[in-house]
């Protein structure tokens, strides 16, 4: 007669099988699911993280013209979804350009972003604070294009920090002027004109640079204003704020 299952196989001692009810098993069951949910919530999070970050580029990109970079701070991104309350968001545009403004690059931080619907509003954002950096050689670039006929034959741009100014050369001569906050933002205003002759009389000048600076900084959304504005080795500096805004419908 021939031998039995076990007598052809005999069970190996070391190897322990599971039968229902083994601590072990249950302990391995509830170790696998929870390493499931903890995969299944950090895949949302990431995922969510993604389209929020997305969406808050393109709507920045669609505001300054220009592409951004955008990230959600530490606080889980599911947690803030679910109660419709973010903080700690940095936005980083490329630096191409902000607006008309060529060479402009804007460093974002909003915080304390409530979405809670109205008739009129979406929400509103508790604080947002933002340091525009433009760099020299965007100063030429943009100028050349917004001071009538001088503006073709701009040739360099120098700064001069101790004396918070400007100085845009041309062929023909110079403009010198200081940036500065005004009732209506940030004024670029003309301090000394020279080797111009009568080719190009200074209130031809300021008017010209009044409506540029005006396009440029009076008409950002969410009530965002010029606080400080300073002059660098490497260009110009500014930082501009708003608090307590409400997000239009």
């Amino acid at each position: 007669m021939s031998a039995s299952l076990t007598e052809q196989y005999p069970r190996d001692p070391k190897v322990r099988r599971f039968r229902v009810g083994d601590p072990l098993a249950v302990t391995l069951i509830v170790v696998i699911v929870l390493a499931l949910v903890a995969a299944g919530l950090l895949g949302a999070e990431l995922y969510g993280r993604y389209r929020a970050e997305s969406a808050v580029a393109a709507a920045t990109k669609c505001v300054v013209q220009d592409n951004a970079s955008v990230s959600f701070g530490a606080r889980p991104f599911l947690l803030q979804h679910l109660t419709g309350h973010y903080g700690n968001i940095s936005i980083t545009t490329a630096g191409n350009q902000l607006r008309k403004a060529k060479g402009m690059k804007a460093y974002v931080s909003v915080d304390d972003v409530r979405l809670e619907s109205s008739a009129n509003s979406k929400g509103t954002i508790g604080e947002l604070n933002a340091t525009i950096i433009w760099s020299s050689d965007g100063i030429k670039q943009t100028l050349s294009n917004a001071i009538p006929f001088f503006g073709s034959f701009l040739s360099d741009v120098k700064t001069n920090p101790s004396a918070g100014t400007i100085q845009l050369q041309g062929i023909m001569g110079s403009i010198t002027v200081k940036p500065q906050i005004g009732t209506k933002g940030v004024e670029l205003q003309v301090v000394n004109l020279s080797g111009l002759g009568f080719t190009l009389p200074s209130e031809s000048v300021q008017p010209a640079l009044d409506l540029f600076a005006n396009e440029l900084t009076n008409s950002y959304p969410l009530g965002i204003h010029a606080d400080s504005v300073q002059v660098t080795n490497n260009g110009v500096v500014g930082h501009f704020s708003t608090r307590n805004a409400s997000i239009p419908q």
